[in-house]
């Protein structure tokens, strides 16, 4: 029997998985934490590919688990490094399995950035290699029947499994290993080998005769199911032109099988005439075979045994028991038993298999995560900013009514405590000094964020560029995803950047004003308190009112004032400084429902965990309004109560002109200090977002080159256009050349020789098969020419003799024989140069111009018979010597 059939693998070159796996580890999980440092499980991934698929592999389960761990590595990391255009830009190439190319071609070939068809292309590699294994398996022990029927049951469903999942994997196959009609003949032809390995292992086994009848028959109908689908044209010009013989022999082959063990069965029952059928339809079959398939098939053991025991039989039941013998038709079909049926495809494929990336959550965690994180962010600013905002509200109602500067200076000739206070604090910020500072260094921030942003757009427009030329030049061929269909995310997130520098400079202009206005007070806060003293217009004093209820009331408001104000420091702490383990509630929710609600579960844990602080703050801007209340009406009755004069009026607008400077100084600092922070996480940002530039652009020129490659191997592989068709003005019958232009006359020279004397006639029909001798071949008449040719009617001009020839460098001058001159041999000394006659072709082409003693050319004579379609004869020439045959 004829050797299992196995698949070749596929072959794959080498990628940059590297850098793109590391820049989006970096880009997407640093700002969660989970992105360390994962170098060292990159690399070990890259090296884990180039021994899977970019070297060839033994035929060994060493492989097959090799490759395995590789697929499984695929499986664990798509949830986590999503390898396609728009995400992790690594461009896979394959060739095809069967294509093997030619000497200036090359192999067929497709590439494709997305992990999807690198999954496909894996898989039909583990498939390969289970047929190439379980075709080197023995088949002299159970163990090695075993694993070849496991392994061509495994090979036969992950071929079905490709067909699946190819085209959503890739738009377009281009190679013919991956169309649906080859991946259903391999899936076939592995299910059918399969069955046989059944099959050999129940006739090893000694089976019962019907039970091995049955798995015969059920071989023999996968065979032929396996044949008709190679025969498909799409599959039958790609594969090993030893494949459908094969198959089409151990079609018949099986059902010989069957029909023998179906034989013996009637033999049991003493059926002796269907026994005789039985084994005369086995021995048809086998004779089939030899015809399909016998070059690959081994059948002379197999069909000696059966035609002995036909042999043996019939005599019997000729002799003996004379039962009707039915033919092929009347036999009932034996009954079938297929054991080889396809499997589901469930992974890991191998137990072994270890992820490593396993400290990465999924992608759809880490995104619910970011969601969530943004949720609770919106909500931390926006009660952190309800803190800040009644803060600021209550410093400026304080310095509109100059507290508690009004109630520290009653005596008029001093520098109030708060105003003191206010000194060191701008003092300890590093006073005017630090914020000229942080002004001076925004711009070359924004700069830097703008060269950053524009760098990225540029690189995104070149590539579409080049997109659209290559488009432009190979129309329809250029099948890869559009340029501006696949960045549209990205020109969106990079007009967000544009918009975001944009509102970023406004705001700059904005804080820049207000610095301003304040500056001149800040820089009299900035000095010291002797300064500070002399900076302030001198009053008269309002001792009287030191200890009066009203400035009492007002004293105890302003501790009020300094509570809410510590108090909201605390809640502000607790506020940012609320967690909660979102990623266990995620995790468990995807391995739950394989999806995560984000919505719902963001939502429900944030109320859980700021409902209350929620509320506090509500509490203190409630609290707020009331105290500022109270001091509106105290100090109200406080001025009242207060006797001014007008340089009471200037010292007060002072310190309050103070105290806002105060307070501005404090608020311009802390918006410098975001607007700092600002702008570095934006160039953080911006860096990694062109960093995704960087990275489609390489995979995209990738992308291009292979395609390219592609394009170009196509062309070569593409068979010859036909020729166009002749004009219409070119006939299709015989072509006729113009008549022969009559010859030039010429005056005769002087003959040198005398005339030779005539040859006798030659037969027309003896030219072509005999050279005459050349005593016979000195001449011939006009009426006969060499092969029989007709006889020109009429007379052709006589061509004039030529002239004597003088030779240039001084030589005897050359005159022309005689017409029909005998040639004196001894004359020249050049021997066995025939010399053509009139009415004979010259045999040697075109005759060179005579040299010096050599006759001249004879003169013509009438009569020149013409060749067919109206060519006239050429004049011969007396030979020189014999003339060689033609």
């Amino acid at each position: 029997m004829a050797n299992f059939l196995a698949v070749p693998p596929k072959s794959s070159s080498e990628v940059e998985l590297q850098r793109p796996l590391q820049n989006f580890i970096k880009n997407t999980y640093s700002d969660s934490g989970e992105g360390d440092d994962f170098s060292q499980q990159v690399k070990e991934f890259s090296k884990q590919r180039t021994n899977a698929v970019c070297r060839k592999l033994d035929k060994h389960a060493n492989s097959l688990d090799m490759l395995a761990k590789y697929y499984d590595q695929l499986e664990a990391i798509d949830g986590k490094l999503p390898i396609m255009e728009g995400q992790i830009a690594v461009n896979f190439g394959w060739q095809d399995a069967f294509d093997k190319g030619s000497f200036l071609g090359g192999a067929r070939k497709q590439s494709a950035p997305t992990a999807a068809f690198e999954k496909v292309c894996v898989l039909f590699n583990i498939a390969a290699m289970n047929s190439q294994v379980a075709a080197l398996q023995s088949m002299d022990d159970d163990d090695g029947l075993k694993s070849a029927a496991k392994q061509f049951v495994t090979a036969a469903g992950f071929f079905n499994h490709i067909k699946g999942s190819v085209y959503s994997a890739v738009q377009t196959v281009r190679t013919c290993d991956m169309q649906l009609e080859c991946l259903t003949a391999l899936s076939s032809l592995m299910l059918a080998q399969a069955q046989e390995s059944f099959l050999r292992k129940a006739r090893k086994d000694k089976m019962k005769d019907g039970i091995i009848s049955k798995v015969a028959l059920s071989a023999s109908e996968l065979y032929q199911e396996a044949a008709k689908a190679l025969s498909q044209p799409q599959v039958k010009d790609i594969i090993p032109k030893d494949w459908i013989p094969t198959v089409l022999g151990k079609q018949y082959y099986m059902h010989a099988i069957s029909e023998y063990h179906q034989a013996l069965v009637c033999r049991a029952s003493k059926s002796y005439g269907p026994e005789v059928g039985r084994l005369k339809h086995a021995s048809d079959l086998l004779s089939e075979v030899e015809r399909k398939g016998g070059q690959y098939i081994d059948t002379k053991d197999f069909a000696a045994r059966v035609s002995q025991e036909l042999k043996a039989v019939k005599k019997d039941n000729d002799f003996i028991y004379h039962d009707i013998v039915p033919s092929v038709d009347q036999l009932s079909r034996p009954g079938t038993a297929q054991i080889a049926k396809l499997v589901d495809f469930s992974t890991p494929l191998s137990t072994e298999s270890n992820d490593l990336f396993a400290s990465l959550v999924p992608l759809s965690v880490h995104n619910a995560t970011v969601a969530y994180d943004n949720r609770k962010a919106e909500v931390v600013n926006r009660e952190v900013g309800k803190l800040r905002e009644g803060t600021q509200f209550m410093n400026s109602v304080l310095a509109s009514l100059n507290l508690p500067a009004s109630i520290e200076d009653l005596k008029g000739d001093s520098v109030p405590q708060s105003v003191l206070e206010k000194s060191q604090g701008i003092k300890q910020k590093g006073g005017l000094e630090h914020i000229d500072k942080l002004f001076h260094e925004l711009p070359e921030l924004l700069q830097r964020n703008r060269e950053i942003l524009e760098e990225a757009v540029r690189q995104l427009d070149e590539e579409r560029e080049t997109d659209v030329q290559m488009k432009e030049k190979f129309k329809e061929k250029w099948t890869r995803v559009p340029s501006d269909q696949l960045t549209t995310a990205l020109r969106a997130e990079s007009s967000k950047y544009r918009t975001i520098l944009n509102n970023a400079v406004q705001a700059d202009h904005t804080v820049k004003d207000k610095y301003k206005q304040s500056r001149p007070f800040i820089m009299i806060l900035s000095k010291d308190q002797v300064e500070i003293a002399a900076s302030l217009p001198s009053a008269s004093g309002a001792s009287a009112l030191q200890g009066s209820p009203v400035v009492q009331e007002l004293r105890q408001l302003m501790k009020d004032v300094d509570e809410i104000k510590t108090v909201r420091e605390v809640l502000e702490n607790e506020i940012k400084s609320a967690t909660v383990d979102i990623k266990s509630k995620f995790m468990r929710a995807l391995t739950a429902d394989g999806a995560i609600n984000e919505d719902t579960i963001s939502n429900d844990s944030i109320d859980d965990m700021y409902s209350s602080l929620i509320q506090q703050v509500q509490e203190s801007v409630r609290k707020q309004e009331t105290v500022l209340n109270n001091v509106q009406d105290a100090n109200t009755r406080f001025c009242s109560a207060k006797q001014t004069n007008a340089g009471g009026q200037q010292r007060e607008e002072m310190l309050r002109n103070l105290a806002t400077a105060y307070d501005s100084y404090m608020e311009l600092t802390s918006n410098l200090q975001e607007g700092t922070k600002f702008y570095n996480d934006l160039t953080q940002i911006l860096v990694k977002f062109q960093s995704k530039v960087v990275d489609l652009c390489f995979a995209r020129k990738t992308e291009k080159e292979e395609l390219l490659k592609d394009l170009t191997q196509s062309l070569a592989h593409q068979p010859p256009a036909a020729a166009p068709s002749a004009p219409t003005h070119h006939s299709s019958g015989q072509r006729v050349p113009p008549a022969r232009p009559p010859p030039p006359n010429v005056s005769r020279a002087p003959q040198s020789t005398a005339p030779p004397p005539q040859a006798p006639p030659q037969q027309a029909a003896s030219a072509p098969q005999q050279p005459p001798p050349p005593a016979a071949a000195a001449a011939l008449p006009p009426q006969a020419v060499p092969g029989g040719y007709p006889v020109q009617p009429g007379s052709a001009p006589q061509y004039q003799p030529m002239p004597s020839y003088a030779p240039g460098y001084g030589g005897a001058p050359m005159s022309m024989p005689a017409p029909m001159a005998a040639y004196n041999q001894n004359t020249y000394p050049q021997q066995g140069y025939p010399q053509q006659g009139y009415g004979q072709q010259p045999p040697y082409g075109y005759q060179q111009p005579p040299a010096q003693g050599y006759p001249g050319q004879a003169p013509p004579q009438q009569g020149y018979p013409t060749q067919p379609q109206g060519y006239p004869q050429q004049p011969q020439y007396n030979p020189y010597g014999q003339q060689p045959p033609r």
